[in-house]
């Protein structure tokens, strides 16, 4: 059986496309994180990267967690695929849902590595995909969010219809995605059907990073 990898960021999307691959019969035997060299945080969302691990033990399903930085993004993703690949590897999932340009790079990486891309967000409806990943039974909270659009009083909130609902009277008034596709905001999955314990999350304090605000997760602990 054809054995594939997700890419994993430890929000919505990636969780959600991993899912989705695995509801469709997919055999999703790792997980692929990416960490900041310098930081030790993960590279999209700023996250601790031992609370992106706690998820992949939450889940049971192993994570190579690559060490890189934003120059050496694409040798270290390439890298990681072809660590998979000797692991057995031979396709990878993304959560994509639209922007053209990330497709066409996570195509040209993944070709150029022997490694078929699946992505089963792709061209979805936005606020479709957003509620259909709450009606399934993922629970998630805004860590992240670009303080263009956001005021440190997102951090924290679940990620609920109430949720959708204010994110589409943003998008409304502003040019930003209810999904946040464009990195409007991001998420940190800590619940759901994919996992077989919860992941509790204690205190948090918010801190400026970057043009953002960001959730710092300081205590957290699983299930």
């Amino acid at each position: 059986m054809t054995e594939y990898a997700a890419s994993w960021s430890g929000g919505k999307d990636s969780c959600f496309a991993c899912w989705k691959a695995i509801s469709q019969g997919l055999k999703v035997s790792h997980l692929l994180n990416f960490i900041n060299t310098d930081s030790t945080r993960a590279m999209s969302h700023g996250l601790d990267h031992e609370l992106i691990a706690l998820q992949a033990q939450a889940i049971e399903i192993p994570i190579l967690q690559q060490k890189v930085t934003w120059e050496t993004y694409e040798a270290g993703f390439k890298k990681a695929l072809a660590r998979l690949k000797r692991k057995g590897i031979t396709g990878l999932i993304t959560g994509d849902i639209y922007l053209q340009e990330h497709k066409d790079w996570i195509d040209r990486v993944c070709g150029k590595s022997g490694v078929k891309a699946v992505l089963p967000l792709w061209e979805m409806d936005s606020t479709q995909l957003l509620t259909d990943f709450i009606s399934v039974g993922f629970k998630a909270i805004v860590v992240s969010v670009k303080a263009e659009f956001f005021g440190k009083e997102w951090l924290g909130k679940q990620v609920d219809g109430k949720l959708v609902s204010e994110l589409k009277g943003l998008a409304a008034k502003a040019k930003i995605d209810v999904c946040g596709e464009a990195g409007e905001f991001h998420t940190f999955v800590y619940d759901g059907p994919t996992f077989k314990k919860p992941i509790k999350i204690g205190k948090s304090v918010p801190m400026a990073r970057d043009s953002h605000w960001t959730l710092d997760i300081l205590e957290y602990s699983l299930g």
